[in-house]
């Protein structure tokens, strides 16, 4: 497969290292991880890439990634109206480069500036667009605050009329191909592709993470966010019957309302947040991973438990039944269900046996989300379009 030249846009990206430390507003999350990983193995498989992303709370500038990817890093240091980065990013992102732009693939999140963005960069380097649908927010995205009602009202048709005209379109979860195709999405145009993780990563042991918490221990990655419901599974484990700890990994705007639930209750350990080449430790010291989460597109921590083999309890929500198999690699409970959540946990630490089954399920299923083998895909869809788009051009 001929080396391509990709012009990649996403509002966020595994941020730049300011004095030895992870500059952010909010901990990493699985978009970002997803980004950079993709990132890095398409350039060990040769292909070059222009990133175009918001700087976050790092540094505005250039940075190099692997051998030949570049990554810029635009907007302002504001935790609000981050939308506004795509202003900024007009100017890279349209700038004709020395090399071609063969394609350009916009990762969309909540963040539907990008789309537009895409969309006009596309049309200035006449390539096809590909586009990568993260959390769909006329799909997946839940609640009644009226930031959500706005995203899915406003942002619903941007992502449609995106959606229709992107040359190609990668989503994580067959769910969301399936509501995209009865959106008018051309089935033909659609990939499922989910998210993975980093073999590098999970290669070799660790040590205990957590020395001090007795075993068996239910564990939390990820951000403390409205989304992702960590406090409905600190309210459940104060609900258990059976012995266990319970370790929140994890920081964000649910913070306070999660440490002071958990305030008082000793064999719950806090740890905040921990960088993504720490993930592998921390999983590798718990017995059961919980994703409580109120909505989910997939839940890119979940392939790491697979990796880890690490039994899983997870809302059925999203695209999460897809990863996680209940009785399988783990658990489902109904969103929200916070007796239910409990019962799963109780389950869990009272039958070593159980845990033992669905922690071998997931190492049977973990390589299937390996991420060399996910970037090549993606390389497959770049040469279909490319592809497509020269038959058109000779027609």
């Amino acid at each position: 497969m001929r080396p391509v030249h990709v012009l990649r846009l996403c509002s966020v990206f595994e941020p730049v290292r300011v004095d030895g430390r992870s500059a952010r507003y909010d901990p990493i999350g699985g978009m970002q991880n997803h980004t950079a990983t993709l990132t890095r193995c398409l350039d060990a498989q040769g292909h070059a890439q222009t990133v175009v992303t918001s700087r976050l709370a790092g540094r505005r500038g250039v940075t190099r990634l692997g051998r030949s990817a570049v990554v810029h890093r635009t907007g302002l240091p504001v935790p609000r109206l981050r939308q506004l980065w795509a202003l900024d990013a007009l100017r890279v992102a349209l700038r004709r480069p020395a090399r071609p732009v063969d394609v350009v693939h916009a990762h969309q999140g909540e963040d539907l500036a990008t789309l537009p963005l895409a969309r006009l960069a596309a049309r200035r380097h006449r390539c096809p667009l590909v586009v990568t649908v993260h959390c769909s927010v006329g799909h997946t995205l839940t609640g009644r605050g009226p930031r959500t009602r706005l995203l899915r009202a406003l942002g619903g048709a941007v992502e449609r009329s995106a959606l229709r005209r992107a040359d190609a379109v990668v989503v994580l979860t067959d769910r969301t191909a399936a509501a995209l195709a009865a959106d008018g999405v051309p089935a033909e145009r659609v990939s499922t592709i989910p998210s993975g993780f980093d073999p590098r990563l999970f290669a070799g042991s660790s040590p205990d993470a957590f020395p001090s918490a007795r075993r068996p221990r239910i564990g939390y990655v990820g951000r403390l966010a409205p989304q992702k419901r960590a406090d409905r599974l600190v309210e459940a484990f104060g609900r258990m019957r059976e012995p266990a700890s319970l370790v929140v990994v994890g920081d964000g705007p649910d913070r306070e309302r999660v440490h002071a639930l958990a305030a008082g209750h000793p064999r719950v350990h806090l740890s905040g947040f921990v960088e993504h080449t720490a993930v592998p430790a921390v999983l590798a010291s718990l017995d059961v991973l919980v994703l409580p989460s109120a909505y989910e597109e997939m839940g890119s921590v979940l392939t790491e438990a697979l990796a880890s083999g690490l039994p899983v309890v997870a809302s059925d929500v999203g695209g999460i039944p897809e990863v996680v198999h209940h009785g399988v690699t783990g658990l489902l409970v109904p969103p929200g269900d916070v007796d239910a959540l409990a019962a799963a946990l109780d389950r869990l630490a009272a039958d070593a046996g159980l845990r033992a089954r669905l922690a071998a399920g997931a190492r049977a299923r973990a390589a299937e989300y390996a991420w060399p083998r996910l970037a090549a895909r993606v390389a497959s869809v770049y040469a279909w379009v490319r592809q497509e788009d020269a038959l058109e051009a000779v027609a």
